[in-house]
């Protein structure tokens, strides 16, 4: 048997055992990807906050589409004279469920009011011009807000997703109250279109 450091059939020294690994560098994160470093340092959302910010957009801005209408508004002529239109537009009738009409003044207020009904009158808006200048009618005290119209005419579709402009101002300044659209296209010196209304009531 050879002994310790031979081998059989001749004396040969064994190699030395290596040397011992140097010590860590003293920067710990020498060795960590710079990739892995960049995602340790970013904000919680890099991972899906866009890097390039998308044009702003106004959440407050009034959509296009089915508009109902209560009010002022159920009248065509006023309508015509907000937009622009060479010709009065064609309303359908339709009542909302799950609200209610105070009083904002001469003007009505619409409110959330579980299981009451507001009837009024449908109009599509197509486009965002027009969408605003309707805004601008309700002023700030009104936003628009998305609701489900209930068509009363009998004609399809019976029932649209679209929008209604309620009451966002201070509800201390609402009273109890109706609206009457004849009434106050007469206060406001509209009675060509009082007379039409009135007129249209007859024949139905």
């Amino acid at each position: 048997m050879a002994s310790l450091g031979q081998e059989e059939g001749g004396a040969r020294t064994l190699s030395p055992p290596p040397p011992p690994p140097p010590p860590p560098p003293s920067d710990a994160h020498s060795k960590i990807s710079p990739y892995v470093l960049k995602l340790r340092s970013a904000p919680p959302n890099y991972f899906y906050k866009p890097q390039i910010k998308p044009e702003h957009t106004d959440p407050f801005a009034a959509p296009t589409g089915p508009y109902f209408f209560y009010g002022t508004l159920t009248d065509p002529l006023m309508i015509a004279e907000i937009l622009e239109l060479n010709e009065e537009p064609k309303l359908r009738p339709a009542h909302i469920i799950g609200y209610e009409c105070k009083m904002w003044g001469q003007y009505p207020a619409l409110l959330d009011c579980p299981d009451s009904v507001v009837e009024g009158a449908a109009y599509h808006v197509r486009t965002t011009q027009d969408a605003e200048r309707l805004a601008a009618y309700e002023t700030g005290n009104y936003r628009a807000e998305d609701c489900l119209i209930r068509y009363i005419d009998g004609k399809e579709p019976s029932e649209d997703l679209g929008y209604t402009f309620k009451y966002v101002g201070d509800p201390r300044e609402l009273t109890e109250g109706q609206f009457d659209l004849k009434v106050w296209l007469r206060r406001m010196g509209r009675h060509a279109a009082a007379d039409k209304l009135e007129a249209a009531k007859c024949e139905e």
